[in-house]
This record gives structure tokens, C-alpha cells and sequence, in this order.
């Protein structure tokens, strides 16, 4: 592999595309929730889709099972990814490199965040709230807020990704390939050092 081409760990490949897979799925489902039964501020001419809450629901649920795998990694050995304690300040150096790098993690953590307050806030609305029309239900309102900030997120993670690595990084977290030290045999490994790491930073 040419050494220009950026490599991404097989752990963060599969966490990110699988957790990224079923975000979309839930995103476009809760778009179609909002089309069908609120509409308030945008409403496309759209085919009604039986039991759309349920659909919603079935992607939040399986996002809630698969994301704190993800979260573990991110903020512990993709931590580099995510908000450092000097990336506000050097959103001061406007143009620069390390203002588009902090900005990406910037954005990479508030994509957490919001993923975070959509599952829990889902997890608290009742499905009968729509159909009856009952908009002003405060988790119903997180819930719509979470999803618009999330799909913000999302938009703004993808140009950041292409500001700051190009095609190549985009496409770096679809390649198949891996190397020794990323092989899944060495995952028990990697998990019980990261478990060590988590455990011995909550005992000081």
C-alpha cells in the first residue's frame, strides 16, 4: 500500500460503517416519520409507509444495541478523533490545517452527542404522540432536535472528511484489506488493553 494512502484500523472500519449503516436507515425513517405525521416546517409529497414509527423505532433500537461499542472506541482508542482540551482555541487559527483538524473532531463529538440524546429521547417518547397529533411533548422535541443536529453533523463530517483527507480518506474506511496487527485474532488483546486502560483511569 502506497505510504501516501491514510490507514484506518479494522476496529474503527467496522464500528464506524456498521453504526453509519444503521444511523442512515434510522435518519431517513425518522425523516419519514416527521413527513407523515408532523410536517410543520417541510412536507414533500411522499407515499405514506405503513407502520413508519415501528420501522424508526426498529433501527433506533438496533443503533441503541450496536453504538456504545462504538463510543467505547471512540473515546478511547479513536480519541485522537475526537474534541481535544486545546480544539476550541485553535479554532482561533482560521485557514489553517489544525483549524480544519479541530474542527473535524469538533464535529465528530457532537455527532456522538447527538446520536446519544436521539436514542435516549426516542427511548422515552410513545408512539401514539403522532398520530394524535401531540407535538409538543419535550422528548419529542429533543428527539426532532438530536436528528436535525445529527444530520448537520453528518453533512458537515463528510465535507471535513473530504477538506482534510480527500477521496483517499473517504475511501480508506471502506477498504478490506488490513494489517497484521489490526487481525482479528488480536482483537481479545486490544479489548482487554482498552478495558485495562478504562478501569485503571476510573480507579485514580
Amino acid at each position: 500500500m502506497p505510504p501516501s494512502k491514510p490507514y484506518q484500523p479494522l476496529l474503527l472500519r467496522l464500528f464506524h460503517n456498521l453504526n453509519a449503516l444503521i444511523a442512515l436507515l434510522a435518519i431517513v425513517t425518522s425523516f419519514l416519520v416527521y413527513n407523515t405525521f408532523d410536517g410543520r416546517l417541510l412536507k414533500l409529497p411522499l407515499p405514506r409507509i405503513p407502520n413508519i414509527i415501528g420501522i424508526h423505532g426498529t433501527f433506533g433500537l438496533i443503533l441503541l444495541f450496536v453504538m456504545p461499542a462504538f463510543a467505547l472506541y471512540s473515546f478511547h482508542a479513536g480519541e485522537k478523533r475526537l474534541v481535544q482540551p486545546d480544539s476550541f482555541k485553535k479554532l482561533a487559527q482560521v485557514g489553517k490545517p489544525i483549524w480544519w483538524y479541530s474542527l473535524h473532531r469538533i464535529v465528530n463529538t457532537a455527532m456522538l452527542l447527538a446520536a446519544t440524546l436521539a436514542l435516549i429521547s426516542g427511548r422515552m417518547m410513545q408512539e401514539e404522540w403522532l398520530p394524535k397529533e401531540e407535538f409538543n411533548h419535550i422528548w419529542y422535541i429533543l428527539h426532532l432536535t438530536a436528528w436535525a443536529v445529527l444530520v448537520f453533523c453528518l453533512a458537515a463530517h463528510l465535507l471535513m472528511n473530504a477538506k482534510v483527507g480527500g477521496a483517499n480518506l473517504i475511501l480508506s474506511m471502506f477498504a478490506i484489506h488490513y494489517r497484521p496487527e489490526d487481525s482479528p485474532a488480536e482483537w481479545p488483546n486490544k479489548i482487554r488493553s482498552w478495558l485495562h486502560r478504562l478501569t485503571s483511569k476510573g480507579g485514580n
